[in-house]
């Protein structure tokens, strides 16, 4: 696989990447992992992720100390950071204010991104954090950054940075709780909207939200079927993490987890409600769904159901009836379209 194009600007810098201990956050690159490693041969490099399919193409290689989750946390600082910029300007943000607590006093931060990401945004969103931010590279679309960040910051703390809303879907009321980078930041996208509206008028058995994001689906589905047994992925550790969040402040029950695609699904379900991803990164990426769609029948019960929702562009229906006996569109409004398959 060729590397992504921040990892290669990173490379033609490689005099920056030299260090004891080494942080890589959010990288995508296993093999920009084996080309630090042979630049360090000695040293200890770790590996953060919010990505579980990411992590997990890390976890596997020798000498890579690889974390998952919506926090990271060590036991010794690191005096070199490395921060591929997220997709989300505000996770930017948390990654930033979360990773100045396991910095060396002396240690360095680079920071790097695809010029379309919004990585050149970088320097204003980090400005209440830092006092020295310094444009080092680019080429390949890419900027590469240093900073420096201010002598004494307030420590970090998870709390201060989930969000809530309300919502009141079929007269039951709901806390949303999300943390930074979790889609629909703040309010109820109007395409899950629409799939609440169109829910099966009676559920029972296993219910399975995919790609939950903040959780509000699966939520909904507990508030409403108390009887059943509601399980919720997702990719993203922050929405894992806030689709927990989202269950303990409505005080309901479910299973929450990380996945890649349906790759930690077990057993099989009587329903299967989602608003599918189709955007990763700066990219419209549809090939995580289209798996999903072909797939998910295997993971359904003889007389298991459907429900989906996505923007009407999408041509999902060919996909569907290849792979459903009977299949149905619900609705159509507002740019979305509401299938249902049996």
């Amino acid at each position: 696989m060729a590397l992504s194009n921040p990892s290669q600007l990173l490379l033609r810098n490689d005099d920056l990447l030299q260090g004891q201990s080494i942080l890589l956050v959010n990288c995508p690159d296993p093999q920009f992992c084996q080309q630090l490693r042979q630049l360090n041969p000695d040293s200890q490099i770790s590996a953060f992720n919010v990505n579980f399919a990411e992590h997990q193409a890390l976890a596997n290689m020798p000498g890579i100390d690889a974390h998952f989750g919506e926090q990271y946390q060590a036991d010794q600082p690191h005096d070199l950071i490395v921060l591929y910029f997220p997709k989300s300007k505000h996770e930017f943000q948390y990654l930033l204010s979360m990773l100045a607590s396991v910095l060396h006093k002396q240690g360095s931060v680079l920071v790097v991104g695809d010029n379309k990401g919004g990585v050149k945004s970088s320097q204003k969103l980090a400005s209440d954090l830092t006092q020295s931010y310094q444009k080092l590279d680019s080429a390949r679309h890419c900027t590469l950054f240093s900073l420096t960040y201010q002598d004494s910051l307030p420590p970090f703390n998870l709390v201060d940075w989930i969000e809530t809303f309300a919502i009141t879907q079929h007269g039951q009321a709901l806390q949303i709780c999300h943390l930074p980078g979790v889609f629909s930041r703040g309010e109820l996208d109007k395409g899950t909207e629409l799939l609440l509206a169109s829910l099966p008028e009676r559920m029972n058995g296993k219910v399975l939200d995919f790609g939950c994001g903040a959780g509000v689906i699966g939520a909904v589905i507990a508030s409403l079927y108390p009887q059943c047994d509601v399980d919720m992925l997702d990719v993203n550790a922050m929405a894992v993490a806030s689709a927990r969040l989202t269950l303990d402040a409505n005080k309901l029950k479910g299973n929450v987890f990380a996945s890649d695609g349906l790759s930690k699904v077990v057993g099989k379900y009587q329903h299967v409600v989602s608003n599918p991803p189709f955007h990763q990164g700066i990219k419209t990426h549809y090939a995580t769904t289209e798996t999903f769609l072909s797939d998910i029948r295997h993971y359904l019960t003889g007389n298991g159901e459907l429900s989906i929702v996505a923007n009407s562009f999408l041509k999902y229906a060919p996909i569907l009836k290849q792979h459903f006996n009977h299949c149905e569109l619900k609705d159509n409004a507002n740019g979305f379209s509401i299938h249902h398959c049996k």
